[in-house]
């Protein structure tokens, strides 16, 4: 909690007034019961009407002064809360925009949404309470049982004596209540997780006539964190019945002892009523403190939680400001030196010892079986992740000596699952580059061939992508995608199996105007259509993560078995030759 609260620090000139303003406030509250005891004692039993008026113009004054002083406060802690609650989500979502993709997979997407919202919102009211309370709750508790003893010993000790029994029977109900929060949260994330599955895999569900077992799943995750917050809520709402009980008690006791004193004559009637309003004060703010303890442990699990991803360092850190030669241009190749890599846990490295190059001006395809490790071979060009031996070169030059601002404008990656985002489809486009023409854009959208169906909807351009483009088929997507790439017109071309849902006649003429929009790039292929390889102008085979072919498609066929085996599972002996 505390780690988290240093992000506190440009507020501090705004915490200093709510500490002033909550010390006004508290100052007029334990000044009125005194008035009010003048007021009783000098005016009341007197009759002096002119001392009751000015008493009573005195004790407006500070009502309003303290009335004044709590607005102000809370209004300036709520700004204090806000602000710190955005700052928090803006440090979350900075630092998981730079995870690397394994890095991701310690925590579930659900899991991370919980952390930017939830966990920040139980954060940022546990402020809010605290900037109210540390202040106010110790100041009205201690200056209480101050200014009671000065008005009567005797009636003090009743307030004195209450205290602990109050805080043995707060303490008791915080006990039990207190470990199943540290639960909540992890049940929440359970229920978004299920949430977030049920929702986007809607079209799994229904296909396999799910639904029901998805009913079920949902309904167990949601009954869990209901009865865990159930049980919560019955403990902590004991709290406020038996703060009145003492509170009624306390009075009780007060009226008893004072009505007892007074009737001998040595107690003045304004002294018990004084003694009364403290002891609402004091047992008030003790509540106060409790209630803080109450949304403490909750608070105190989110920010942990907030902490666990804030605390996971970067793998991939670019420099601020490239540090590679002038020399670098735009048209340099990719060479893979020696390249190795691992994922964390597994037992076995994706990729070993891997040596090639991608000249520009030429197309170079990636092929290989299921788990060869292509997509992880592309991936480090963008440095997605990075390699744990060897090094991969751009023009000559160590992509890691580039800021990844740099490197990663020189790159166009079209993934190998099309991801689109909510939005138009001039947007969605446009994503690969902002400052993109409407032209730029219509001429991206016509090299990916996608221009055809984007002019047959309604808005054209401007028609509506829903999130993740599930208002579109596979093969739009990746059309999409692909123009994304395109009107970036980027230095090196990615393309990670990003022709699969096309049709063979669409696959051509997107690959037809790809060779003429990219003749001066590096283009990288990954395929899994041996008849998108063939077309290319060098073949890198791949197998479990090995480089054991390299060549052209005939080349290939007499030298590289695994070739051999890939070709022959999806053409016929007449189509080959």
């Amino acid at each position: 909690m505390l780690t988290l609260f240093r992000r506190l620090r440009p507020f501090r000139s705004l915490i200093v007034v709510v500490c002033l303003l909550a010390f006004g406030q508290s100052l007029a509250n334990l000044w009125l019961p005194r008035l009010m005891a003048d007021i009783v004692d000098q005016g009341i039993v007197r009759g002096d009407t002119a001392r009751i008026l000015s008493i009573g113009a005195e004790m407006l004054v500070i009502a309003m002064l303290g009335t004044v002083c709590a607005v102000a406060s809370s209004f300036v802690s709520a700004r204090v809360a806000i602000g710190f609650g955005r700052a928090v989500r803006a440090a979350v979502f900075e630092r998981v925009s730079h995870f690397s993709v394994h890095q991701f997979d310690q925590f579930s997407t659900a899991s991370l949404i919980t952390r930017t919202t939830n966990d920040t919102t139980q954060v940022q009211q546990m402020l809010v309470a605290l900037l109210n309370m540390v202040i106010t709750a110790p100041m009205m508790a201690i200056g209480g049982v101050v200014l009671a003893l000065s008005q009567d010993a005797t009636l003090a000790r009743v307030l004195i004596a209450v205290i602990p029994i109050m805080a043995v029977v707060f303490l008791t109900i915080l006990q039990r209540a207190l470990p199943l929060f540290s639960v909540m949260q992890q049940k929440v994330d359970r229920l978004n997780l299920v949430l977030a599955e049920g929702i986007s895999g809607v079209r799994i569900v229904r296909a396999f006539d799910q639904g029901d077992v998805q009913h079920a799943r949902f309904d167990a995750a949601n009954a869990s964190v209901t009865d865990t917050a159930l049980s919560v809520n019955r403990l902590v709402a004991l709290l406020m019945p038996s703060m009145f009980l003492m509170l009624n008690l306390t009075s009780i006791a007060i009226i008893w002892v004072g009505g007892g004193r007074i009737d001998e004559g040595t107690m003045e009637v304004g002294v018990m009523v004084s003694s009364l309003q403290y002891s609402m004060q004091i047992l008030f703010a003790v509540f106060m403190v409790t209630a803080l303890f109450v949304m403490f442990p909750r608070a105190a699990a989110s920010a942990a939680r907030i902490n666990e991803v804030l605390a996971v360092e970067p793998e991939i850190v670019g420099h601020q400001t490239s540090v590679a030669s002038a020399s670098t241009t735009r048209g340099g190749g990719v060479v893979f030196e020696d390249v190795s890599f691992q994922y964390p846990g597994a037992e076995e490295p994706a990729l070993a010892g891997v040596s090639f190059a991608a000249a520009a001006g030429q197309t170079t395809a990636i092929v290989g079986g299921t788990g060869a490790g292509k997509s992880t071979l592309v991936g480090l060009i963008p440095r997605l992740f990075d390699p744990k031996h060897g090094r991969v070169m751009l023009d000559g030059v160590d992509i890691r000596s580039l800021s990844l601002t740099e490197l990663r404008g020189l790159v166009g990656l079209v993934p190998q699952k099309a991801l689109l985002f909510a939005g138009t489809i001039a947007d969605n486009i446009r994503y690969g580059r902002e400052a993109a023409s409407d032209e730029e854009v219509r001429h991206a959208a016509r090299v990916a061939q996608a221009e055809d169906f984007v002019l047959a909807m309604p808005d054209g351009y401007q028609s509506a992508v829903a999130q993740g483009g599930t208002n579109l088929s596979g093969g739009q997507k990746q059309r999409l995608s692909i123009a994304r790439a395109v009107v970036r017109r980027p230095a090196v071309y990615v393309f990670d199996d990003s022709f699969s849902a096309l049709d063979v006649a669409t696959d051509a003429r997107v690959r037809a105007a790809l060779r003429d929009e990219t003749r001066e790039a590096t283009v990288i292929v990954v395929a899994q259509r041996i008849t998108t390889a063939m077309a290319a102008d060098r073949i890198v085979v791949l197998d479990a993560g090995a480089v054991v072919g390299i060549g052209t498609h005939q080349e290939l066929l007499g030298s590289c078995g695994v070739y051999q085996e890939i070709v022959a599972s999806q053409l016929t002996r007449e189509e080959v030759a």
